[in-house]
């Protein structure tokens, strides 16, 4: 996985958006954020997985196939929603199988975007509470392996004043020392 802070110019989400010259981000700022990944090697990925879905209480998987071909109709629809920016009050933990995408979070406090760009063997979980958003690369297709820590469920609450003071948002800001 890379990361960086995204450009903030127009066009195409699906393109990298990363600055020139390029910002890296670093795995301690990923950390002061709460943001958490690993990269485990797709061709016998499953006993990693196994081993770190116990070790963070993750119960539940299943897989999801974001592409045209998979969605049909739906799809754009979608790739809308997904790039609107909400937030869980679950944490958001995706394998990548197939193809890529793109992660946004916003670092807090300064609420700029860190921009993750996720591919086969990255290992992703964006935790509850945080302001995110995601779009897939320009091919257009991601298969994923989603846990959860309960039964699957995916509620995205866009942000909003009513967002802002929401019980998982209010704690993620706690846990990271940011309000009080």
């Amino acid at each position: 996985m890379r990361a960086y802070y995204y450009d903030n110019l127009p066009g195409d989400q699906r393109l990298p958006h990363d600055c020139v010259p390029s910002k890296p981000v670093s795995k301690e700022t990923l950390d002061s954020i709460n943001v958490k990944y690993w990269t485990i090697p797709v061709e016998g990925y499953e006993t990693k997985i196994d081993a770190i879905a116990k070790e963070r209480n993750y119960k539940n998987r299943d897989q999801i196939n974001v592409s045209k071909a998979a969605m049909g109709d739906i799809y754009e629809e979608k790739l809308k929603g997904f790039f609107a920016e909400h937030m869980h009050e679950d944490e958001e933990i995706r394998y990548i199988l197939e193809g890529n995408g793109f992660f946004d979070v916003r670092e807090t406090p300064s609420d700029a975007w860190i921009r993750l760009a996720v591919e086969p063997g990255d290992l992703l979980v964006v935790p509850a509470g945080i302001y995110h958003r995601f779009t897939l690369g320009e091919n257009n297709f991601i298969r994923a392996l989603r846990l959860f820590q309960d039964e699957p469920k995916w509620v995205p609450h866009n942000r909003s004043e009513t967002t802002d003071i929401n019980p998982s948002r209010v704690n993620y800001l706690k846990t990271i020392g940011v309000g009080a």
